[in-house]
């Protein structure tokens, strides 16, 4: 078997990967169809994240197992310290070839549980920075937390060539160790989907339906979850002032709001519940219909990788601002 990357000592008969995200809706969206492919391609595949209503939906579209590990997107030692544990266990179990994280807690975690058990290939990949948005101790610390992972892997593949050159500026990982598959991306986006010809005209109406479309009104879309650090605040107070002048544009706001980290405030909440010029859509699945529905994408967010919601709409020809 041919491996790229640096990826090396991997066993040839069906060798066993776990891929790791700290919650499911991770493994949902942003690793869609990965896990399946490598098991279709003969690989053993388990999967590993927190609890949450995906779990089931991604264990029958992926067709591969998931074992649950409560890990949680905030700083919770105790808790923590308890995953770690679970995840050693699991690793001495399940004894696999590659272990691949992805997100910030899983990647500390699985990290060093997988150098800890003597897994011979461990994968992190970075996908942004949480620290850039932090201050103070908390800084301090989420910086340390990166340097932990990188040491504990084998491989470290940002997502961009933005990331990787911070990286290796600011000497956070060593160079031998990092690479980019391809010309970044996570994942990558399916232009058979994301595609104005792939347009079913059911769907298309419900979305009109949802952003109470009209076509004389200009719609900015936004599209993420709704916390501080995806630049939500800012967006908000721009888009006031920017109806004051154009009280024929319309910003379009899809994704839930998230109280675990980093939630906005409430006057925030508020403006964004009374505001005329606002639409709040908790979320779909189907983020293309809205994509060619909108004017513009805008992405305010603080730190990113390499979003697929860039490559979404790109694809879409719907132009960007970030």
């Amino acid at each position: 078997m041919h491996w790229k990357y640096g990826i090396k000592n991997v066993t040839c008969s069906m060798p066993k990967l776990i891929r790791i995200t700290t919650v499911p809706i991770a493994l949902k969206y942003l690793l869609a169809g990965q896990m399946r492919m490598m098991k279709e391609n003969g690989f053993d595949v388990i999967m590993i994240s927190a609890d949450g209503p995906e779990r089931k939906e991604i264990m029958q579209r992926e067709n591969c197992c998931h074992i649950v590990v409560p890990m949680t997107r905030r700083i919770t030692p105790f808790t923590d310290l308890q995953c770690l544990w679970k995840l050693i266990r699991i690793f001495k179990k399940e004894k696999p070839d590659i272990v691949h994280t992805h997100t910030p807690k899983a990647g500390l975690l699985g990290m060093m549980a997988a150098k800890i058990t003597r897994v011979p290939v461990r994968i992190h990949t970075v996908a942004g920075l949480r620290f850039f948005t932090a201050t103070r101790f908390t800084k301090w610390l989420l910086v340390k937390m990166e340097k932990w992972t990188y040491r504990s892997a084998t491989n470290i593949w940002p997502n961009s060539f933005s990331l990787m050159k911070f990286l290796q500026e600011n000497n956070m990982a060593p160079v031998e160790k990092l690479d980019i598959i391809g010309s970044g991306s996570s994942n990558g986006i399916d232009l058979n989907r994301f595609s104005t010809e792939a347009l079913q005209t059911g769907l298309l109406g419900q979305a009109m339906q949802q952003m109470k479309y009209d076509p004389s009104l200009t719609y900015l879309l936004c599209i993420g979850r709704i916390v501080k650090d995806k630049g939500v605040e800012e967006l908000l107070r721009v888009f006031q002032h920017l109806y004051y002048g154009n009280q024929s544009l319309r910003l379009v706001l899809l994704g839930s709001f998230e109280e675990e980290l980093d939630p906005v405030s409430i006057q925030s909440r508020q403006i964004l519940k009374e505001h005329p010029g606002i639409i709040h859509i908790n979320w779909s699945d189907s983020v293309e219909y809205f994509i060619h529905l909108s004017s513009l994408l805008v992405h305010p967010s603080h730190r990113e990788g390499f979003p697929n919601v860039l490559l979404q709409a790109g694809a879409m020809k719907c132009p960007v601002v970030c």
